[in-house]
């Protein structure tokens, strides 16, 4: 080799290595950031007194202490282990002080795999222990959702805290485990029950009923009722055993999707797995209702006020009065514009109205209509926007009449954790409550059913989780920030007055490990007057006399908020920090917690995502940063962010230049009805095509990667193929990645988090 080739070839290993170099770097980032973070999460085991209470508290790596409390004087005692606090042997059982010790994978069995359901109000981390003992992330699972994870018999699995702290470690099993994220550790799923089992019994256990489609048997024998069928139990018994009401459906075809499973480990040949999976448009089931009295006498209960339900049930779940003179059940009217609670006559099956919300837009059905049966004074707690916020409102149940609105305000209701019947108030979560705090920290609040009374209970500047002790007269606040880690405190119920401080969470070992805080921000969005909130992260290496390109991470869902509103290390933002990008997370218009107005930004409308907002934000905080180069903007996503991610180059290619998109719901005329038609209505129409990536796919600018799992069971993976198959019939340039073997979340796997990373990094050039 010449001597001029031989020195082009070294000058180019040269630059490639701190390149390389840099990638390791970062994909170290969870191993020298894990248990870090201390006194950061308390768990508040009270005594038979409810008057004290005891917890664990991690000081240091591998060092805990014990801490005893008294509630009602705030006295403390510490001590390293329980019995020397003095507590009886009961409450030592009853101790997590068990060290989770952490294992490596030692064998590779057969597939199998996990579904694990997050029970906790925080995110926790995933990751598998390989062979050598490293820990490999395999992205997170988010606070009240669940997750399953492919694997293989004998493999090792670690669940962190977001702050670091080892919550659980689980081998897997020759079958698929479904396991439950408590803070107990891991505690598996029990199978419930069906109702409709042989032998459902009457309240007065006299009378058993078994349904079939074509028959009901009470205690053994049918019962004659007109030669009626398609019944979709369980029978649902009055509480006197006069009647029972019972679904019947006449069955409606239900689509099935097809899945590839290109390469089974059992086999050569690839396999064709089938699923049920509904469309937005498909047709639904319309059950209705019988009330059979025991003799075999029948009713059928009127439909007008329910003809066109949104379900995918055979099925009405009812609620009975205590006198059995009548039952209560839910009407979604397909279109999710009309939302009715109706009451049933148990003898005639005339039904009335008790409830009515309508909508020009949508109703949120599956995070805001809670109710709370009063069923001793006839009334109803109901929660609605009808005044354009979440609110609470008392119905009179026996005519369907407002009493009163008891909260008001342009804030949101967002929890309600506990109604106390006898002094006929609430205590619930809300935000916004303060025009100088975020307006997404929830707080702890009280208020009388007639209105009146009102008290914000916690005062804090940061996002709050609550505990109460078990006769109420106390509650454990725990509270933290993006910027902020988690404040543990004691206060009393009756007024929310302080206690005392329980704990403050150290992250100094965390900070000196490389990791860098983030910075909230605020700008005004697309009106010049309603704020938007985010943050944004810098790498740990951050030089302010440098340009850094920037990358968003994009979810723009309309049923929720996704800026981190609690501590945490997000660690998929750090990552990629760490490789020379500043990192912005924040909630444009659309999505949800921020009254009507701006959650109706959305309708009809999901290819908006707030990106008006988005680029006002991104372009107000460099004003400020002069090391935000704009020049160099990327973007990625997954499932709703991923369509998200890809409209950015479809649309906005004037700003964004970068996008990776993972599982996208790219044409929402593919994806699941429940979630599509939630925001894009019914019957589809062309506001479906106007959100379609694949339908505007030619007007794509910039570099693409998609990314698709090739098992997603979630989103149906041909959305993103038939995406694919648009740009190449536009003749454009993209890259395209399926994942084998790997369902949705597919760019979390190591694989897909590293391909991720190269492509942003190839083409925005940190």
């Amino acid at each position: 080799m010449k001597p001029f080739f031989l020195l082009i070839i070294l000058v180019l290993l040269a630059c490639l290595a701190p390149a390389q170099d840099r990638y390791e770097q970062a994909l170290t980032l969870p191993r020298r950031t894990e248990n870090l973070v201390f006194r950061d999460r308390i768990k508040a085991n009270w005594l038979p007194d409810g008057k004290s209470f005891w917890y664990r508290i991690q000081t240091g790596p591998k060092t805990q202490e014990f801490v005893l409390i008294q509630a009602d004087t705030g006295a403390r005692k510490t001590a390293p282990s329980l019995k020397a606090l003095g507590l009886p042997e009961q409450e030592a059982l009853k101790s997590s002080t068990t060290k989770i010790e952490l294992r490596r994978t030692s064998r590779t069995g057969e597939e199998s795999g996990f579904k694990f359901i997050n029970q906790l109000d925080a995110d926790v981390d995933l990751f598998w222990i390989n062979q050598q003992g490293e820990h490999i992330r395999y992205g997170g699972i988010r606070a009240g959702t669940e997750r399953e994870q492919h694997t293989f018999d004998g493999h090792v699995w670690l669940i962190t805290s977001r702050t670091g702290e080892h919550l659980a470690i689980i081998e897997a099993g020759p079958l698929v485990q479904t396991l439950i994220i408590d803070g107990k550790g891991i505690t598996p799923a029990k199978q419930e029950p069906k109702k409709n089992e042989p032998g459902f019994k009457s309240p007065d256990g006299k009378l058993k009923i078994e349904v079939t489609p074509a028959f009901i048997l009470l205690n053994q024998r049918p019962l004659k009722l007109d030669s009626m069928q398609d019944f979709s139990g369980p029978a649902q018994w009055a509480p006197d055993s006069s009647a029972f009401a019972i679904s019947r459906c006449k069955p409606v075809s239900q689509r099935q999707i097809a899945i590839v499973d290109s390469s089974p480990k059992e086999q050569v040949q690839p396999k064709v797995k089938t699923l049920n999976y509904t469309k937005p448009g498909d047709p639904l089931p319309k059950p209705e209702l019988l009330i059979v009295r025991p003799d075999g006498h029948f009713s059928m209960v009127d439909t007008a006020l329910f003809a066109n339900p949104f379900t995918e049930s055979q099925h009405i779940d009812v609620t009975w009065s205590p006198d059995s003179r009548e039952f209560y059940f839910n009407y979604n009217q397909r279109g999710h514009q009309l939302y009715r609670i109706l009451a049933a006559d148990a003898k005639t099956g005339t039904v009335r109205t008790v409830v009515e919300e309508t909508s020009k837009t949508f109703i949120d059905y599956t995070h805001k209509t809670w109710r709370h049966w009063l069923h001793k004074t006839g009334e109803l707690l109901w929660t609605s926007e009808r005044d354009g916020w979440y609110h609470l409102y008392l119905y009179d149940s026996k005519t369907g009449h407002v009493k009163n609105q008891i909260t008001k305000g342009a804030w949101p209701v967002r929890e309600v954790l506990h109604v106390d019947e006898t002094k006929r108030e609430i205590t619930f979560l809300a935000s916004g409550l303060r025009k100088e705090e975020d307006p997404y920290h929830l707080h702890l609040c009280r208020i009388h059913f007639d209105g009146s009374g009102f008290q914000q209970l916690t005062q804090g500047d940061g996002n709050h989780h609550i505990e109460f002790s078990p006769n109420r007269d106390f509650f454990t606040d725990t509270y933290s920030r993006a910027d902020l880690p988690p404040i543990h405190e004691l206060h009393r119920s009756s007024d929310g007055s302080l206690v005392c401080e329980l704990e403050k969470a150290d992250a100094s070992k965390l900070l000196a490990a490389g990791w860098t805080m983030p910075e909230r921000f605020i700008a005004k969005g697309r009106d010049g007057q309603t704020d938007i909130h985010g943050i944004l992260i810098k790498p740990s290496h951050f030089d302010p006399a440098k340009k850094y390109p920037v990358i968003e991470d994009i979810y723009a869902g309309p049923h929720s908020a996704f800026a981190p509103k609690d501590f945490g290390r997000l660690l998929t933002h750090h990552i990629l920090a760490e490789l020379g990008f500043i990192i912005a997370k924040l909630d444009g218009m659309g999505t949800n917690h921020r009254g009507k107005a701006f959650h109706d930004v959305c309708w009809k409308n999901i290819k908006d995502a707030g990106f008006p907002d988005r680029k006002l934000w991104i372009k107000a905080a460099a004003k400020t940063r002069p090391w935000m180069d704009l020049t160099r903007v990327g973007i990625y996503g997954g499932s709703a962010g991923g369509q998200n991610a890809m409209r950015a180059l479809l649309d906005h290619h004037d700003f964004y230049h970068v996008a990776v998109a993972d599982c996208g719901c790219h044409d929402n005329r593919m994806d699941k009805i429940w979630w599509n038609e939630q925001w894009m209505g019914w019957p589809v129409d062309e506001s479906y095509a106007r959100s379609s990536n694949k339908d505007d796919a030619h007007k794509l600018q910039g570099h693409l990667l998609l990314i698709v799992g090739e098992l997603d069971t979630n989103v149906d993976p041909a959305t993103t193929t038939q995406v694919v198959g648009a740009l190449q019939k536009a003749n454009k340039t993209f890259d395209f990645m399926p994942i084998i073997g790997t369902g949705h979340g597919a760019a979390e796997t190591p694989y897909g988090s590293r391909l991720r990373m190269e492509f942003l990094a190839r083409h925005l050039k940190p």
